[in-house]
């Protein structure tokens, strides 16, 4: 399956009222889920299992979404404090479902680091989807205010990734 498709289904699910959409394939076994978090509003997950390994082992295919839910329910604990602070910034979020990086290479510089000046079609960090590594380009200009993903961590289809002052 193409990440166009994939990306395509992502969106169907999350704009449509559906809560979960399974597709199976020879090849591969593809659910997208949709879950309400109270704070944060709908969030998308995407599990892409080699039908083999359905086959082999399914418990491990059932025990994935348990253990999804714990970290979770925990993320939005934290940030829940500085939401209200930081009402008057521009999140830009993440574009795909992928591995988030700082810097080009591991012996690079960081793209942006808080404080930084940014302008319209900077780069400021790379999310790998699919072994494609995709620049992200800033939208906005501004002060870099907050870095809120870690290096070479998951992110998904519209998790916030920075913090922007555009004053």
């Amino acid at each position: 399956m193409r990440y166009n498709e994939i990306q395509d289904l992502i969106k169907l699910v999350s704009k449509s009222g559906v809560n979960e959409v399974s597709l199976e394939t020879d090849k591969i076994k593809l659910t997208i889920k949709s879950e309400l978090d109270g704070k944060k509003g709908k969030r998308t997950t995407v599990e892409e299992i080699p039908v083999q390994q359905v086959i082999q082992q399914p418990q491990v295919v059932q025990a994935a979404p348990m253990a999804a839910p714990a970290p979770v329910a925990a993320a939005p604990a934290a940030p829940a404090a500085p939401v209200a602070d930081d009402s008057n910034y521009i999140t830009i979020k993440s574009p795909m479902i992928g591995t988030a990086y700082q810097r080009p290479s591991p012996d690079k510089d960081i793209f942006v680091n808080v404080g930084d000046e940014i302008k319209p079609g900077d780069v400021i960090c790379i999310v790998e989807a699919m072994k494609l590594f995709n620049e992200i380009e800033a939208e906005v200009s501004g002060k870099v205010v907050k870095v809120l993903f870690d290096d070479e961590s998951p992110v998904e289809y519209d998790q916030a990734l920075f913090l922007i002052d555009p004053s």
